[in-house]
């Protein structure tokens, strides 16, 4: 029986129809080169598109003039250390562009293995469906695999196995791992540089810029460690995932497209940090 996961996110998180979308990115991408690369993953922010979408937009447009592929791996985050990979197991999924179909056999025979536990039908999380759109609006034709990565050595574990699974299948992946970078202020609980344009420079110069150099020389578990030690990313494992997987490739460093905070869009004194990267 084909089963729909539904859309949860309301209108605040992105556009309800398919026009809005359809402006929304291309205004995201205007003006935007990309940088010429065989590319074949990436990591993408995921916040609402009003801080985060220019972010997430430019990614997907890299990719999508680099490769035809004929799977997008979406890694999601949120989950603690503890917890085992997640996967979506319905047969497509809502977008406001129309449905995207989940490759349901693949799903199937990771559970099988006992790579990855199903996501039960009432989980809702942002760190996949914000990005789902572009998906469907750069390649409206490619299926998903959607699985949410731990915070920690098991998202390694994940993205080499993952891709391992499918490069014995002969299947062109592209990987794409969704996390924001550091959440600062009062409202997150997170706030020793005080507040203020001080606070704002060390988040940027300091914090973030210590994952994203770690994110850049593939280094996975510095990745992990960093999350732990410096609180600089909500999604750790997504970026760890994505980085074993695109290092079974062949890749070797990422490169930075694009940093910003959502202070840029919006200064106050909570505030989140965007990094969108490719591989």
């Amino acid at each position: 029986m084909s089963s729909t996961r539904s859309r949860v996110l309301p209108r605040g998180w992105y556009p309800t129809s398919a026009n809005n979308c359809r402006e929304r990115i291309q205004e995201f991408v205007e003006g935007f080169k990309a940088p010429a690369g065989a590319w074949i993953g990436g990591v993408v922010p995921h916040a609402g598109w009003e801080f985060s979408g220019k972010g997430a937009a430019r990614v997907f447009a890299t990719l999508a003039g680099s490769v035809n592929p004929d799977r997008i791996v979406v890694y999601g985050g949120h989950l603690s250390g503890t917890a085992k990979p997640i996967i979506y197991t319905e047969n497509h999924w809502e977008t406001p562009l129309g449905l995207i179909s989940m490759d349901s056999s693949s799903v199937s025979e990771l559970v099988r293995e006992g790579l990855v536990v199903p996501a039960p039908a009432s989980y809702s999380d942002n760190t996949v469906e914000v990005i789902l759109p572009f998906a469907k609006y750069f390649f409206p034709d490619t299926s998903l695999i959607a699985i949410h990565s731990p915070a920690s050595e098991k998202a390694v574990d994940l993205g080499k196995r993952l891709a391992e699974f499918l490069a014995a299948r002969n299947v062109r992946t592209l990987y794409v791992g969704s996390a924001d970078l550091t959440h600062y202020g009062p409202n997150y609980g997170f706030v020793p540089m005080g507040t203020g344009p001080k606070a704002v420079s060390w988040v940027k110069e300091y914090n973030d810029k210590s994952l994203i150099e770690k994110a850049l020389a593939m280094d996975a578990l510095g990745v992990l460690n960093d999350a732990r030690s410096k609180h600089n990313t909500c999604s750790p494992g997504p970026v760890a995932s994505v980085i074993a997987s695109t290092s079974m490739g062949g890749v070797v460093k990422g490169t930075l497209l694009e940093y910003y905070t959502s202070y840029d869009v919006a200064p106050g004194s909570s505030f989140v940090g965007y990094a969108s990267i490719v591989y």
